[in-house]
């Protein structure tokens, strides 16, 4: 029995690959200093992972920003917009990934969307017409190296290519069809080099294999492996899926000459009826995916030895692993220094998890696995209670009615009436929410939470920050104002700061996309409104000006999304205890002014199960009632906005308007406006804001450029129900680029209403 994991986060145990990328982005330091950097956080986690007694060690899962992006530059998909600005070979790579505006050009970024069910985002390839695939790049081949001279013979990880040619967005006339021929020669050769540097095995990542699959999607997968596993390869080959079950294609996959196959078994729903209906090739290794690679909590010896036993009858050749990358869980408890032990003996992090994969196989080659130490240990630590029960919560869920989802008048009246109440221009302009969140911002709070300054002083610098971010706003001449939440680490935690039932890490970041890392807190009873969580600032704020401010919330099912949730109940269940709380900060600001309250729905899409059979039932049947819930008390003078962002929505678009919010903003920039045709096709009712530029890149759009997409626009929205905004929060972007580019989003839009008179 040995052990495996599918990758590993790269950040580094205190986020080092971030600021060191972030200082090359500033000039700051030079390539061959975050080279450096980055080989040492790779050498380190070789040497934590060799320490463990891992067997198969990845590389290859390291990224300077994204394994999607980096297997475009390996194929050689770089459009040529970005080769023809003459930028070094990394230079173009973060030119893909961030944009570029300089002395040798303009051009955008790649698309960015969510990597399956999970608050990863990827880079999306771009294939045009004149793309010509082949196997360009060195990487893996020097990860592998690397490693081999620092004495491990790793397991090198490439993102597979049915994946990659399902993910990729094709911008010409040609399809994923026309591009097999090349992405088989590019992946023979990379066993070919693989095989002739010694390497025993290769992983071949191909998640889009738990994704609904027609008889066109399998031939194309069949096609692609018959002939790249045909060659003569001393390397063996693991085809590796992750995020759930393989029912589509379990037979095809057994029947291809894959060595060994990974399934997982914690998302995987119905993996182990299929091999146990269907048994398992003699000849192959199963990878079974055991150990949960996307929640924090500890693993069930018990549950999972069950798991195992039952494969061991089917399977000849077993190996322990994780169900999908660690790189979806912090990096290790060692740096929770404030988290009490009474918390911390319930978590795993991604180096605790390699001690449990050790101990399980420990166990499991004992003579007597229940007497081991650790299984004992473990099934101690299960038999305690680690939920803080809160009875009025579970009453108050478990009296719900169909009423408490519905709110009056319907959303045709309500329009009529906000018209009137708001008086707003044609095209008004605002922003998703928050703003810059500088140097000095986060020293004021890190300042508040360490004691070095009073409540008092605190409010005090926060009300001036407030009272500049709203004379900035009225300035540029935006029509309706937020406050900036400076007082905000994070979206979601700063509200899980304030609700009853959450637990709060120290260093638990992880990576959400690029040099973006979050922090999730963690759900550990039942959740309650503890105290007023917005309303001091947003009243203080409204008191500043005459034009709409703005409350701004988080919904709960992106609340509940973006924190590691509780495994003892359902998530239906941790939604509406949620949704209950932020209901009561709905309430509370409409009752003290606030007339226009976004409730964020960022993460809306995130956790909806990727087929599409288990939508209704697994998922949307809380998910939009939860969101509704939120806001079906207020007046229908009041106006509720919610965003969404980096998803693909066209396919639950009637869902969304069924949350009957009054606006709603989408990121819409990087992927070219394709959600427009969406909402016309559906007849979308409820107004609308895709955001016109996109603030994940340093860029700064032309008042030309944001007309263009408003021009766009209005052939498919009314102009009556378009709202013009950027694609999400200011938070990450600095002032030096905010500002110009909302002077010209405001000068734009008041273009487009002198054209509209």
């Amino acid at each position: 029995m040995k052990t495996s994991i599918i990758g590993y986060p790269r950040i580094g145990s205190l986020r080092e690959l971030k600021f060191a990328s972030e200082k090359y982005f500033r000039g700051e330091i030079s390539e061959s200093e975050l080279q450096n950097t980055a080989k040492q956080l790779r050498l380190a986690n070789l040497t934590i992972q060799h320490q463990n007694g891992l067997d198969f060690i990845p590389s290859g899962d390291f990224s300077f920003y994204d394994g999607m992006l980096d297997t475009a530059v390996l194929l050689n998909a770089v459009p040529d917009r970005y080769r023809n600005l003459g930028l070094s070979e990394l230079d173009t790579y973060f030119a893909m990934a961030r944009g570029y505006q300089g002395e040798k050009g303009d051009v955008k970024t790649f698309a960015m969307k969510k990597w399956f069910n999970t608050n990863y985002h990827y880079m999306v390839p771009e294939i045009d017409d004149n793309t010509e695939i082949k196997l360009s790049g060195n990487q893996p081949f020097e990860l592998f190296q690397e490693a081999l001279k620092n004495g491990v013979k790793t397991k090198p990880v490439i993102i597979g290519a049915y994946t990659f040619l399902k993910l990729a967005r094709y911008t010409g006339n040609k399809t994923a069809a026309d591009f097999v021929d090349a992405v088989i020669s590019a992946y023979s050769q990379i066993f070919t080099k693989f095989s002739e540097l010694g390497a025993e095995w290769i992983q071949i990542d191909e998640p889009c294999l738990v994704m609904d699959m027609t008889s066109v999607d399998k031939e194309l997968f069949v096609k692609l492996y018959k002939k790249i596993l045909s060659g003569k390869y001393s390397v063996k080959v693991l085809l590796q899926t992750y995020f759930g079950d393989v029912r589509d294609c379990y037979s095809e996959i057994c029947s291809l000459d894959f060595d060994g196959i990974g399934l997982d078994f914690v998302e995987g729903k119905k993996n182990l009826a299929l091999v146990k209906e269907s048994g398992f090739p003699t000849e192959k290794t199963l990878f079974a995916g055991v150990v949960n690679g996307k929640n924090i909590w500890k693993n069930h010896y018990c549950n999972t030895l069950t798991t195992i036993a039952e494969l061991q009858k089917y399977a000849k050749n077993i190996v322990i692993n994780t169900s999908c990358s660690l790189l979806h869980v912090p990096y290790t408890l060692k740096n929770e220094t404030k988290l009490s032990e009474s918390y911390q003996k319930h978590l795993a992090y991604a180096e605790e998890k390699l001690l449990e994969l050790a101990e399980l196989k420990k166990i499991i080659t004992s003579e007597t696995p229940i007497e081991t130490e650790e299984y004992q240990k473990n099934t101690r630590l299960f038999s305690e209670p680690r939920s803080s029960a809160n009875l009025d919560v579970q009453n108050r869920v478990a009296n719900l009615t169909d009423a408490d989802f519905i709110r009056l008048p319907a959303f045709a009246e309500r329009e009529i009436i906000q018209k009137e109440r708001f008086q707003l221009p044609l095209f008004p302009t605002t922003t998703i929410g928050s703003f810059p969140q500088t140097a000095d911002v986060r020293a004021a709070r890190a300042s508040f939470r360490k004691g070095e300054i009073s409540e008092k002083q605190y409010d005090t610098y926060m009300k001036e920050k407030i009272s500049e971010c709203v004379a900035l706003q009225e300035n540029i001449g935006l029509d309706v104002l937020v406050h900036g939440e400076f007082e905000r680490n994070d979206m979601v935690e700063y509200f899980g700061e304030c609700l009853n039932g959450y637990i709060f890490t120290e260093k638990a970041w992880v990576q959400s996309y690029g040099t973006r890392c979050v922090k999730p807190p963690v759900v550990w009873g039942d959740i309650s409104r503890a105290k007023p969580m917005t309303v001091k600032w947003s009243v203080y704020a409204q008191s500043l000006t005459d034009k709409p401010m703005k409350g701004m919330l988080t919904g709960p099912v992106t609340i509940l999304n973006w924190s590691f949730p509780r495994e003892d109940i359902s998530l239906k269940e941790s939604a509406y205890q949620i949704a209950l709380a932020i209901r009561e900060e709905v309430l509370d600001l409409e009752a003290n002014g606030i007339n226009i309250i976004q409730v964020d729905e960022a993460a809306l899409r995130e956790k909806l199960p990727l087929r599409k059979s288990d939508w209704k039932t697994d998922y949307l049947d809380w998910a939009i009632p939860a969101f509704r819930l939120v806001h079906s008390g207020v007046k229908p003078e009041t106006q509720i906005h919610t965003h969404m962002c980096y998803s693909e929505f066209s396919d639950i678009i009637r869902e969304i308007d069924d949350m009957d919010a009054d606006v709603i903003t989408f990121e819409a920039s990087r992927s070219d406006l394709t959600i427009l045709d969406v909402l016309k096709e559906n007849n979308f009712r409820t107004e609308v804001g895709p955001g016109v530029y996109d603030i994940h890149s340093p860029r700064i759009p032309a008042v030309e450029e944001i007309k263009n997409a408003l021009h766009k626009m209005l052939d498919r929205i009314p102009a009556e129900k378009l709202w013009v905004n950027p694609d999400c929060g200011l938070k990450t972007r600095g002032n030096a680029e905010t500002v110009p580019s909302l002077e010209n989003l405001v000068h734009a839009a008041k273009e487009l209403r002198n054209e509209n008179l």
